[in-house]
Formats: structure tokens, sequence, C-alpha cells
């Protein structure tokens, strides 16, 4: 029997998953590395870390027989390497907010429309181009000794392999890529000043992108957005992936190239040839509940944190939760929108915080489906990941709120189980990727919208969003 190796190069450790042609779980482990923080709102690693990461969770699976890899991985994170492919510094993340002034040189120089007809996406502070504008009026010594640049991924495809290379899906996230014509845009690196010899080949995510020493295939991988959605399912359009992780997510494979005109959605390739996919992200998702978790009850399970929330009826008496913890993306593009609570009276407990918190992270995720559905996405299904998919009551919750129903899948693991369905398809043991996720994605179990709650959802979800600005116009800087 053949394993496919799915490795997902995260943003606290490798994920390293060993599955079968039938899509059975043969092995899992994990392998963390630290996040360092030099300064407030700095975000940086040592590459070094996730190959030392990548190499431990590899010879850890110990399963013979294998067949071919699969890669994903955080999105936008910059690794910058000189001639001979060195690291000279640590890798800015996705999470890294320093470039402010970057994103707006940026639309400045390309125009805000003009940028989103391009790349699919507005300027963001996460994205990769700013971080290289960064590091062109920061770090001059660094910048010029640039020779290669790639992202997470890419680089442990480099150690793996020695070859540099990146699939459509991460080079939508780079803002230099022309979504719609999947190729690096000429346009946008003339325009800022950004030398196209430093970026590698493109391949569409399930192309074989270099071998191992023992010449095991190893495909070109996919974004970890990209390749969950693949290990929920979601390969053409139909299901929604609906992430509640440390971020929250709203997926939607898209049959054509579409773009939201202001940037308020992300435009990416998808994982499959010739596919594309818009999502909402919002940056607090079940991050909310672990920092209601930190800050008022630390120590305690999450079980009994929902546990206790049940019994609250939906609105918590007039209680609700703003998930701005870290700014937001989808659909303020906003780095400095705020958390709140708002409502509180005597009567609320800590369950009643806890049930704020899972409906205003719920009503986050309605603002991201609100806009796919501006693009012609018609939801009717959605496949639920991430830690928060655990919790029945907040997939109640969610699946009443975005009024579809919400099914979880056999594998939890859904970056690294959809790299490993890549490694099949380039390793020839699936003919494409749709044979491969048909093939192994299974449902578990499915949750259905609480009638009782939609009308009182109605009305909280026309309170939440009064609650902040309402959404204007996105104006060219």
């Amino acid at each position: 029997m053949s394993g496919l190796v799915g490795l997902d190069v995260g943003t606290t450790g490798v994920k390293a998953l060993a599955v079968s042609p039938e899509g059975e779980v043969l092995a899992r482990i994990e392998e963390a590395y630290p996040l360092s923080t030099p300064q407030p709102g700095w975000a940086e690693q040592d590459p070094e870390n996730w190959w030392r990461a990548a190499e431990s969770a590899l010879s850890g699976l110990a399963v013979a027989d294998l067949a071919g890899i699969g890669l994903a991985g955080q999105m936008h994170g910059l690794v910058v390497l000189d001639e001979y492919e060195r690291v000279l510094r640590p890798a800015i993340l996705w999470n890294d907010q320093r470039t402010a002034a970057e994103c707006v040189e940026i639309e400045e120089r390309l125009g805000l429309r003009r940028l989103v007809e391009l790349t699919g996406n507005r300027a963001l502070p996460g994205f990769t181009a700013p971080k290289l504008l960064w590091l062109r009026r920061h770090e001059p010594e660094v910048y010029k000794r640039i020779a290669h640049v790639l992202l997470p991924k890419d680089y442990v495809r480099l150690r793996l392999t020695g070859e540099r290379a990146i699939d459509a899906t991460d080079a939508s996230g780079t803002l230099l890529f022309d979504v719609a014509r999947r190729r690096w845009s000429d346009e946008v690196l003339a325009a800022l000043e950004i030398p196209r010899e430093w970026l590698p080949p493109v391949l569409e995510s399930p192309a074989v992108a270099g071998r191992t020493s023992d010449g095991l295939p190893v495909a070109a991988g996919a974004g970890d957005q990209a390749a969950g959605a693949l290990g929920v399912g979601v390969d053409r359009p139909g299901p929604l992936s609906v992430v509640l992780g440390t971020s929250g997510v709203v997926f939607a494979a898209l049959p054509a190239f579409a773009a939201n005109p202001e940037g308020r959605l992300h435009s990416f390739c998808h994982a499959v040839p010739d596919g594309w996919h818009a999502m909402g992200v919002m940056l607090a998702a079940a991050g909310s509940l672990r920092w209601l978790r930190d800050v008022v009850a630390p120590g305690e399970s999450f079980e009994t944190l929902t546990a206790e929330a049940e019994p609250w009826l939906p609105g918590v008496e007039g209680l609700v939760f703003l998930p701005y913890l870290a700014g937001e993306r989808t659909p303020h593009a906003d780095p400095d929108a705020r958390a709140a609570f708002v409502g509180l009276s005597l009567r609320h407990d800590r369950g009643a915080l806890v049930r704020a918190v899972l409906e205003g992270v719920a009503f986050g995720l309605r603002d991201a489906l609100e806009l796919l559905e501006e693009l012609g996405v018609e939801p009717q299904l959605g496949r639920a990941s991430g830690g928060g998919a655990r919790s029945d009551l907040w997939l109640r919750i969610v699946a009443s709120i975005l009024g579809i129903p919400l099914e979880r899948t056999a594998v939890e693991e859904g970056a690294a189980y959809g790299a490993a369905l890549l490694g099949g398809v380039a390793s020839g043991v699936f003919a494409d990727v749709h044979e491969a996720v048909a093939a192994c994605v299974r449902v578990r179990d499915r949750i259905e919208p609480e009638p009782a709650w939609a009308d009182e959802y109605a009305g909280e979800y026309q309170r939440f969003r009064a609650l902040y600005p309402a959404l204007r116009p996105l104006e060219e800087p």
C-alpha cells in the first residue's frame, strides 16, 4: 500500500500526515517551533526551524512504501535568499503588521482599482510585496543582496529537493501575481521596481515540483486555505469551506476569476488547475475564544466554557461582541478596528460572555458570506473545519447565522490532508484533484440550522453591523 504524505508548514509548527490511497490516515506527527516578535506588531521565524521540524516530522512518520509528498503552508511570508540560496534574515510572516506605509505606497503607485483588477486583492500588511518594499526602505544592505524570494513552504521544498518553485495559490498571495492569467504580473513588478528574476517558476498545485533524494515526487502544493479546502472536499463550485481556526474563513470555489472591486474579499487561484476561489478572512475567530479563556478562565477547557454558554438564548439578552481583537480584514480592511463587548448587564455571567463571542465570530463570518453572494456564490452547504468546529454549539450558531447546514469530515487536518491528496496526484496515484477528493474525503456528520434561532439572529446581525461604522466605499489613496 503506497502512502501519501502531506506536510503543512504552519505558524506554530509543522504537521505531517501519511494517508492511504483510500483516504485513511496512517500516521500523523507535529513538530513545533517558536515565533519571534522582536518589536510590537512584528512576527518573524527562522526558516531553518521550518526545515528542521519538517525533516523530523517526515522521519517520525515511519511509513514504508511512500508514493509522493505534497506541501501546504502559511501564506504571504517573505523568505529572502542570496545568490548561494542562503537565508539573509528571519522570515517576515503573514501576521506581521509593520508595512502600513508600504501598503499605501503600493496603492498609490498602481491605484486601488487597478491593483485589485490585476491581483484580486488590495494591499494589506500581511502580503508579501509590502514586506519587500519595507526591506528596501529599512534594511537596504539586506535588500541589495537578494537573489531569490520564496514563501515558507517553498523554502522547505528547496531544502527537500534542491528546487525553487511556487504554486499558483501561494503566488496569488504575494500581491505580485496576475491572478486571472495565472502568471507573475509584469505591470505590478515594474510599478514596484521588483526584479522578475527574484521570483521562482509558477506551477499548478498537483504538478511535480522536484524530487527527494530518494526519488519521491513532491507536488507544488498550495497555500494553507486552498489545501484545507481540498481536504474538506471543496474542489469545485458547490460547498463552501468554513474555517473556525485562529482566524475565520468563508471560502468559495469559483468557476472563473472574480474579485470584489474594493478588495474586501481575497481572490486567489485555487489548487485545481484553471480554478479560482474567493474568501473572506476574519483575523480572530477561535482566537477570540482563546483570548477570552486566557483572560477570564486561564486553564479552563473550551468544553467547559461552551457548556456554560449553552443555556443562554440567542442574542444573550442584548450582549454583542465585536471580534476585532487584531483589526479586521473582511469586510472592513481596517487594521485599527478593535473589539468590544456591548450591552453588558448585571445578569451576564462568564457563560454569557462566551456565548456572545461565539455569536460575534459567526456574525463576522456572515459578513464574508454576504460579500461572496455579491460575486454570484449561492450558498447551500458548508464544510466546517478548524479547532472551533469541534464544538457542536458553535456550529449550530454558525449554521443558524449563515443559514446553511454545516458538515464535518472524517479527517480534521484539512491543509495537511489536502497536501497529501496533491502528493497523490503528483505521484500518479490519482488522475487529478477531483478524483483524489472523491476517493478520500468523507463526511462524518451534519449540523443543521436551528429554525427557532433564525429570526432572533436576523435582528441581532443588524445590531452587530450597526455597532461598527457603516461600510463606505474604499477610496483611492
